[in-house]
C-alpha cells in the first residue's frame, strides 16, 4: 500500500504542476505588452496580490520546516510575478506607475516587514506558525472572495466573457489539489481556504453552464453603478486576443 508521506507527495507535485500552469495563464498579456509597449489599460493589482501572497507562504513553509513544495511553487510564483510587474512598470503610463510602485510599497514592503517583524518578536515556534497559518488563510480567504464580483458581473450582463471556463476550470482543480494536500499531511492552514477556493471555482463553472449560450446584455456594466473588477477587465483583455483603441482604452 502507498503510505500517507508518499500520496501527499504525489498531490503535492500535482498541485505544484497545476499550479505552474496558472502562475504562468498570464503570458500571452504580458507577451503583447512587450511587443505593443503598452499596458493596454489594464491592472497590476492583481499581480502585487499575487506576489504577497507567495512571499506569505515562503514564510510560512520556512517557518513549518519540510514543507518543500510548498517552498518550491511560491517561489517560481515570487520570480513571476516579479517578472510580470517589471513587464508592467516599464510601459505602463506614469500615474499607473506610480500608483504600482505605492501599491508594492504599502503591501510587499511595509505589511511583509512589519508581519516578519511582530512575528519574530513576539512568537516563538509553535505559536508562530498558528498566528502565520491565521494571517495566510484570512489573505488567502480575501482573495477567494474576489470572484464574487465577477460572477455578480456575469448573472447581470448574461455573459461569460469576463470568465473565461478554462480559468475557472484550472483554479478549481488547484484548490481541490491543494485541499487534498493540505488534509493529507494535516495542515490545516492549507486546506481551510482551499475549501472557499473549490465552492467558488465550482459556482464559477456552472454559471458558465447556465450563461455561455444565454443572449448578452448589451447594458454597459461599467454603467448604472456598477463597476467591472479589475481582474475581470484583465481576464476579458486577454482571452479576447484583441488590442484595445485610444477610444476604448477606459473600457479594456
Amino acid at each position: 500500500m502507498v503510505s500517507e508521506h508518499t500520496l501527499a507527495f504525489a498531490v503535492g507535485i500535482l498541485g505544484n504542476c497545476i499550479s505552474f500552469m496558472v502562475f504562468l495563464a498570464p503570458v500571452p498579456t504580458f507577451y503583447r505588452v512587450y511587443k505593443n509597449k503598452n499596458t493596454e489599460g489594464f491592472h497590476s493589482v492583481p499581480y502585487v496580490i499575487a506576489l504577497f501572497s507567495s512571499m506569505l507562504w515562503i514564510y510560512y513553509a520556512l517557518v513549518k520546516t519540510n514543507s518543500v513544495l510548498l517552498i518550491t511553487i511560491n517561489s517560481f510564483g515570487l520570480l513571476i510575478e516579479t517578472i510580470y510587474i517589471s513587464i508592467y512598470l516599464a510601459y505602463a503610463p506614469m500615474e499607473a506607475k506610480k500608483f504600482t510602485a505605492r501599491i508594492l510599497v504599502l503591501l510587499n514592503f511595509t505589511t511583509f516587514g512589519m508581519i516578519l517583524v511582530f512575528t519574530l518578536l513576539f512568537f516563538h515556534g509553535h505559536k508562530r506558525l498558528i498566528v502565520l497559518g491565521f494571517i495566510c488563510d484570512i489573505f488567502s480567504v480575501s482573495v477567494f472572495v474576489a470572484p464574487l464580483s465577477i460572477m455578480r458581473l456575469v448573472i447581470r450582463t448574461k455573459s461569460v466573457e469576463y470568465m473565461p471556463f478554462n480559468l475557472s476550470f484550472f483554479l478549481t482543480i488547484s484548490a481541490a489539489v491543494w485541499l487534498g494536500y493540505g488534509a493529507l499531511t494535516k495542515d490545516k492552514y492549507v486546506a481551510l481556504p482551499n475549501i472557499l477556493g473549490l465552492l467558488f471555482g465550482i459556482v464559477q463553472m456552472v454559471l458558465y453552464c447556465i450563461y455561455k449560450d444565454a443572449k448578452p446584455n448589451l447594458v454597459d456594466p461599467t454603467k448604472k453603478g456598477m463597476a467591472v473588477p479589475e481582474i475581470a477587465l484583465e481576464v476579458s483583455d486577454d482571452a479576447s486576443g484583441g488590442n484595445c483603441g485610444k477610444k476604448d482604452e477606459e473600457n479594456c
